[in-house]
């Protein structure tokens, strides 16, 4: 019999529709019936691609007689993580407040007003790994709730100051002027922290950290620094070469459970695929590998062929299961190896790293074990032969793995991580010089704004016709740097016009009292108790450090002065942080590096100025943003009073003057890189 779950859209919610667990969603109806009837609420906190999820879920949710004692002891409620990020941040603080730790899934228990009181992760069905069972948990939590109930009530509300004293205390940091010194700084922060032999970021589990790699690759380019480039590219080498990456379909999984990167967390998330193709093109660019350029071809095949609904909008992710085995869909067993490519193919194997005993669980997990050229070189063929050999043989097990039972496609589209796929592909079409890639970001960013904008609201989760939830921070902050990252590339500069509308909605409905920072989540919710302000960066970029980038870029495109002023005192507030713990802040440190080299504007007008725009985008530094129009506008005003004639005109401009404007490209980059 299915419980209140089966009319959820979410897929996570719909796998938990039949549990018999009575459980609710994240609303209203679960708390007024815990307030009158007097009950605890669990609230517990996961996602679709989630193993340890999908396990607690085996061992104890299903299970009758635990699901008989929540049900007469408490109100549950199931929340979608990523359906409700807001709520998740919220709770993920409370918990690591109380245990030191956290991840998913994510258990609390809270009062009916929504305050939580105790809270962990994963509980398993006995009492192991130091940890009480799931029901010996329940049972505790119901003796307090029933025997001490004033001392929860004293706790739950010590636990709101603290919530909202923590978000108050996030951002206030000593101000800070950034400078050169600054930048290395963080570099060497950064690379004290690297894996110099691996690649990546202290140690396992190993997750992309791409805003750190991008940090350092754009470090390289201003400076000529080899350790920061060479750190950056040899985690991204390791991660292209590992399990982490799949070697037949293409695409990232989450994260890497080993230092080598061999051993992935099986599922795949569209935001980490957009953020390293994003890392990948900026590899591209400075060493002009191929490699990098193919692994970026191959990353957004995948996202085509197994993360796009019909409406154009991507889904979220791929789960690590399949046949309720992680990995199941992506490893071979020596005897389904020898099928399809044979036991004597001593080059295959070598290549991919598989053996009969295997490299993990006894099975294999495909990676690039050795490189091509010495493989070559001990088999005493030619590399075109090897090459042509290895498509040949990846091509068949591709085949041979398709009619396998797939993983579960999580397939509710989220903004924020469109936008950063929409941002993926504009960079890649920019870089690779591949127009299919563009004109994909267009018809991308036309089917976003037609799903998620509804009377005049950002919304925050779509799927099958409806969207729905609040929109969150990141939503509003990544959707406007596609729109900027678009307006270059595409030279429809109407995208900066409908950017800056969306800042006038962010700043209303999500900023600070004090002018400052943003709140995570917008004042129109009334479902959080204490809203917070995140200023690191996570999986994903920090949206208080993308709204500064933002807001630093349209105020001269605008003509907003308190703009530009308000983004550049939160990088200000933010830069000591940035430089002693520059992994946790990357984004902030990529942001502060392009400030100390000059943050600077470039309009071309004029007869010639989308080629000219086009030319300067793709080869000058990350600090400059390029617009253009050849027939005179006035909207964005950055362009007023810059057409002359007809004739081409690049205007440069600094956060502080604009220099005379120049009628070729090189006297631009210079201008630009000076």
């Amino acid at each position: 019999m299915a419980n209140r779950l089966i009319n959820e859209q979410s897929p996570y919610l719909q796998q938990h529709a039949h549990n018999p667990v009575d459980w609710y969603p994240w609303g209203d109806e679960a708390f007024e019936k815990a307030k009158s009837e007097n009950k605890p609420v669990l609230v517990s906190i996961g996602y679709a691609a989630c193993h340890w999820c999908h396990v607690m879920e085996r061992e104890s949710f299903e299970n009758s007689e635990t699901a008989a004692y929540m049900n007469e002891h408490f109100i549950n409620i199931k929340v979608d993580r990523e359906e409700h990020p807001d709520v998740d941040h919220m709770y993920m603080d409370a918990v690591q407040a109380i245990s030191g730790s956290g991840g998913w899934p994510l258990n609390v228990f809270v009062t009916p007003h929504k305050l939580p009181f105790y809270g962990g992760t994963y509980y398993p069905p006995r009492p192991a790994f130091n940890r009480p069972s799931w029901r010996v948990l329940l049972e505790r939590m119901h003796e307090i709730w029933t025997g001490q109930h004033e001392e929860v009530k004293a706790q739950s509300e010590q636990m709101l100051q603290y919530l909202k004293q923590a978000s108050a205390t996030a951002f206030k940091a000593q101000k800070a002027i950034p400078d050169k010194d600054t930048c290395k700084s963080m570099v060497e922060n950064l690379l004290q922290q690297a894996d110099k032999v691996n690649g990546g970021f202290g140690r396992a589990p190993k997750f992309p950290g791409t805003m750190a790699i991008n940090f350092l690759l754009e470090h390289y380019r201003y400076t000529g620094n080899e350790a920061a480039l060479k750190q950056a590219l040899l985690s991204l080498d390791s991660m292209t070469k590992g399990g982490i990456y799949d070697q037949l379909g293409g695409g990232f999984a989450r994260y890497a459970t080993d230092n080598e990167w061999l051993v992935p967390h099986f599922e795949k998330m569209l935001y980490d695929n957009a953020l390293l193709i994003l890392s990948l093109c900026d590899a591209y660019y400075i060493t002009g590998d191929e490699r990098y350029a193919q692994v970026v071809r191959e990353t957004i095949a995948f996202t085509e062929g197994e993360l796009k609904d019909n409406s154009g909008l991507y889904y979220s992710a791929l789960d690590a299961d399949s046949e309720g085995e992680e990995g199941k869909f992506y490893t071979w067993t020596w005897e389904e190896w020898k099928e399809v490519v044979g036991e004597n193919d001593v080059v295959a194997g070598a290549y991919f790293g598989v053996s009969e005993k295997g490299n993990w669980e006894h099975t294999n997990i495909l990676h690039i074990a050795v490189n091509e050229e010495q493989i070559a070189r001990e088999n005493g063929i030619t590399l075109a032969d090897l090459q042509q050999h290895i498509a040949e043989v990846r091509g068949r097990l591709f085949k041979a793995r398709a009619p396998r039972i797939r993983p579960l496609t999580d397939d509710k589209s989220l903004l924020s991580w469109n936008a950063l796929m929409n941002q993926a592909l504009s960079r890649a079409g920019l870089v690779l010089k591949e127009e299919k890639y563009i004109a994909g970001a267009k018809d991308h960013m036309d089917n976003i704004l037609a799903h998620f904008v509804v009377e005049g609201e950002l919304l925050h989760s779509w799927k099958q016709g409806r969207a729905k939830i609040t929109a969150k921070l990141d939503d509003h902050a990544y959707l406007q740097q596609a729109l900027l990252q678009l307006a270059t590339v595409s030279g429809d500069v109407s995208y900066v016009s409908t950017a800056a509308k969306w800042v006038e909605k962010t700043i209303a409905d999500f900023g600070h009292e004090d002018g400052s920072f943003f709140y995570y989540s917008s004042v129109k919710q009334s479902d959080i108790p204490a809203r917070k302000v995140d200023i690191y960066d996570g999986a994903v970029p920090s949206a208080n450090a993308v709204m500064a980038h933002n807001l630093l870029v349209l105020g001269s495109c605008v003509e907003r002065s308190e703009w530009t002023e308000r983004g550049l005192f939160m990088m200000q507030q933010t830069c000591s942080t940035a430089r002693h713990y520059t992994y946790s802040f990357a984004y902030w440190a990529m942001l502060i590096q392009r400030y100390v080299h000059g943050l600077k504007t470039a309009v071309c007008t004029g007869i010639g100025a989308s080629r000219a725009a086009r030319h300067i985008a793709e080869e000058c530094m990350p600090h400059a943003y390029v617009l253009t129009s050849e027939k005179e506008i006035f909207d964005p005003t950055i362009f007023s009073d810059k057409f002359l004639s007809g004739a081409l005109r690049i205007f440069v401009c600094t956060q502080e003057a604009c220099l005379s404007p120049v009628d070729n490209i090189q006297a631009a980059l210079q201008a630009i890189n000076q």
